[in-house]
């Protein structure tokens, strides 16, 4: 019997978490800036962190809540959902493993190159191994509609589940409404789910506005995460169609099973947070344009068109020179060698291209990381990685 052969086969081929990978890569670097996590640098609103310090002697914040949620938590969600998403066919409950919950072991799922690497993950470790990755267009990264259609027609069964993110992670790519509708309509009409990621609804510039979509095929997914500075926190929520019976009462045993309850004294942080509400989370991401521009220009040497991405989340795309085969060996070189880090686009199904994420740094370290950047790049395409 092998060293794997107690092991379940589901976990073993799962891919090794890229974070895992990146902060080695930070530990074997000296003193290495990260334009690599996807987190922002501000923590969350002063009154809120106040708020929850009185309650750590609170007895009740140590023991078990409801698994779906604190009561006034949900009610604040499903108030803002109503306002601010347009949302008014949806329940809320904490956030949990959709996978599990929608897909069968064996299933097959949609995804669009670039793709976020944990939901690509998600899928391996519950057995979803059939996973039909579908391309982006070139220009735009949008994920590829007609491709879509032929993808759900043709292939049988039917696969169960399309997921996109949006604004996108790891490309920072807007979806417009038009298209996400189309999307969804496509996906309602082959029978299957489509999965929404909300996490960068407040990341949007150049005057665009997110939008979402409702129905009974949908669920969208939100967090704190970014938008409140709770990376740390970790508190996430799902809307899931109301009219669709039995969801609620599925997600509550997977819920009961995993984390049984989020941590009681992350949701009364979140509640607090929305107290401050959207304006303070766009009046945070406003300073990220300036981040944003500072970073776009490190990569200027990549050429006009090997960037793309950036109209919403916290993340560029960019293609490498062609020579780079090994996006891994560059991120690994730039560290040790140029003292920045950033994402393989390996990690998103996408060999030969970066994810630089622009959130998490002030502005003055964003702009030593990106003279950095800058300088690996420039020597990158002029010389090659020189040791």
């Amino acid at each position: 019997m092998g060293s794997h052969g107690m092991l379940a086969r589901r976990a073993v081929q799962t891919e090794t978490p890229i974070m895992v990978l990146i902060q080695e890569v930070i530990r074997g670097a000296k003193d290495a800036l990260s334009l690599a996590q996807g987190v922002v640098y501000w923590q969350p609103p002063k009154r809120a962190l106040d708020k929850v310090k009185e309650l750590v002697w609170e007895p009740s914040v140590s023991r078990y809540g409801a698994d779906e949620g604190l009561p006034e938590l949900r009610e604040a969600l499903v108030r803002k959902l109503r306002q601010e998403n347009s949302l008014h066919k949806s329940s809320v409950t904490a956030f949990v493993n959709l996978v599990l919950t929608l897909c069968d072991a064996g299933d097959s799922v949609v995804m669009f190159a670039p793709y976020y690497f944990n939901a690509y993950m998600s899928f391996q470790m519950t057995g979803v191994t059939n996973i039909l990755v579908g391309p982006g267009n070139p220009k735009t990264l949008h994920p590829d509609e007609d491709w879509l259609e032929k993808t759900l027609r043709e292939t049988k069964p039917t696969p169960k589940l399309v997921t996109v993110v949006n604004p996108g992670n790891p490309s920072g790519t807007y979806i417009p409404l038009p298209l996400l509708k189309r999307i969804s309509d496509l996906c309602r009409d082959a029978g299957c789910w489509l999965v929404v990621d909300n996490t960068y609804e407040y990341f949007m510039y150049d005057g665009l506005k997110h939008s979402c979509v409702e129905g009974n095929h949908i669920v969208n997914i939100f967090s704190f995460s970014k938008a409140y500075g709770m990376m740390g926190w970790r508190v996430g929520y799902i809307a899931y169609p109301t009219e669709v019976e039995g969801f609620g009462a599925l997600l509550l045993k997977i819920q009961d099973n995993i984390p049984i309850c989020a941590a009681i004294i992350s949701q009364r942080l979140a509640l607090y947070s929305l107290e401050a509400g959207p304006k303070w989370v766009t009046e945070q991401v406003k300073d990220l344009v300036k981040n944003r521009a500072i970073v776009l220009e490190a990569l200027s040497p990549l050429g006009d068109d090997a960037v793309k991405g950036g109209e919403g989340a916290i993340y560029l795309w960019a293609k490498l020179p062609d020579k780079c085969v090994d996006d891994y060996e560059v991120i690994r070189w730039l560290a040790t060698k140029h003292g920045v880090v950033v994402i393989p686009g390996s990690a998103c199904g996408c060999p030969g291209h970066l994810r630089i994420s622009f959130g998490g740094l002030l502005e003055d370290d964003c702009r030593v990381a990106a003279a950095r950047l800058r300088k690996g790049l420039e020597e990158l395409v002029r010389d090659g990685m020189v040791h």
